[in-house]
């Protein structure tokens, strides 16, 4: 099965940046649908944003505009990139594929069959 390695979390201030990467240990153009998950302590899981094979690209209401999601299937790695951070993005980050044969993407967490072990972001103000 599929490894994943999320790295490039860490603490920032509020409206500074951070670039989170997500390797796979197999090709991820194998996986239709890949996406990023957070959750802050005494918090359920969250859907973030994912990105499809196909080029969809879909987002979390509270990130629209100020997070990208981005795949890079030639690296086998899959990318976040965070502007505009705010102390409420405070949370564990973890990469997630769903399974080869998904066809659908969307942000219910038991459709992803793979996760990572997740990335600390801590946005202070």
């Amino acid at each position: 099965q599929v490894q994943l390695v999320e790295s490039g979390g860490g603490s920032v201030e509020a409206g500074g940046s951070l670039r989170l990467s997500c390797k796979a240990s197999e090709y991820t153009s194998s996986y239709y649908c890949l996406g990023w998950f957070r959750q802050a302590p005494g918090k359920e899981r969250e859907g973030v944003a994912y990105a499809t094979n196909g080029g969809t690209l879909h987002y979390a209401n509270s990130v629209e505009g100020r997070f990208t999601v981005s795949r890079d299937n030639a690296e086998n790695t899959l990318y976040l990139q965070m502007n505009s951070l705010k102390p409420e993005d405070t949370a564990m980050y973890y990469c997630a594929a769903q399974s080869r044969s998904s066809i659908s993407c969307s942000f219910l967490v038991d459709s992803f069959a793979y996760w990572g072990q997740g990335t600390q972001v801590s946005v202070s103000s």
